[in-house]
């Protein structure tokens, strides 16, 4: 379900297949879209490459095919403090600049596929913090209208977004790289790369975690003394062959939501 210009959201409905959490049935990975996106955990195996920050000449080694691959500072991480300050528990005081551009979108896209944005009182903070002051109140009112508490219901949430009692409602992104497409000193389009997980963990869920991935293109704005959110989107992938891991326990996987925070994440 869009939420027009502003930008959309998903999520995921239970299928059927092998048992989950006790009950609950989960068959292949869902390609149907929704209203909340709810992503969040990977395990990344980086490949060492041995002479990607090699210093010295080594211009006899150089081919037409290396000429066209992407320099390694295209996708290497800055090691740039991205913030130095936090508003209403979002990082907020990016750069102005392209690098600053790319780190909010990556922060942003963390919170509006969260948890908290099914959330009434949290999610009219995220607003207000994160997307410009004219498109505020129009997007609180598709927000509110959408995440209604009918649509909560169906995803096993009460009307404040909770889930029920023994119950853990789990929504984490985890972006995995960023990009630019276009940049000025007064706006930027940016890409974010995310994984994720998603789902209610329970014994007795009807929609148990499992992981997706995604990309979210940013459209920001230079407003205030900080980057922040005209509108958004969101489409499949990349995603990798699945692994073999074993399903984690209802009980492991609330534990491990309730232990382990988040991040702030820099270009």
């Amino acid at each position: 379900m869009s939420l027009g210009d502003e930008g959309q959201t998903r999520t995921r409905l239970p299928d059927a297949g092998g048992d989950v959490y006790g009950g609950a049935r989960r068959g292949g990975r869902s390609s149907s879209r929704g209203l909340v996106t709810v992503v969040g955990v990977v395990v990344l195996l980086i490949a060492a490459i041995a002479f990607a920050n090699r210093g010295g000449d080594d211009s006899s080694s150089s081919t037409d095919t290396n000429a066209n691959k992407p320099k390694s500072s295209s996708t290497a991480a800055t090691g740039k403090k991205p913030v130095q300050s936090r508003a209403a528990g979002i990082p907020s005081g990016f750069a102005h600049d392209q690098q600053g551009a790319e780190s909010a979108a990556a922060n942003y896209a963390t919170v509006l596929v969260s948890a908290d944005i099914l959330k009434p009182a949290r999610r009219t903070e995220i607003v207000r913090q994160v997307f410009v002051p004219a498109k505020q109140a129009t997007l609180q009112q598709q927000l509110d209208s959408a995440y209604s508490s009918d649509f909560l219901s169906k995803i096993g949430l009460d009307a404040n977004g909770k889930a029920a009692a023994g119950s853990t409602y789990v929504s984490r992104t985890v972006p995995i790289g960023t990009k630019t497409t276009s940049y000025s000193d007064t706006t930027a389009t940016a890409e974010v790369w995310c994984t994720g997980l998603y789902g209610t963990a329970g014994q007795q869920s009807t929609n148990p975690v499992t992981s997706d991935w995604f990309t979210m293109t940013l459209q920001l704005s230079w407003s205030g003394g900080d980057w922040k959110v005209d509108s958004f989107s969101q489409k499949d992938g990349p995603a990798p062959v699945p692994g073999d891991n074993k399903a984690s326990s209802a009980d492991e996987m609330s534990k491990a939501v309730e232990e382990y925070g988040g991040f702030t994440y820099a270009r």
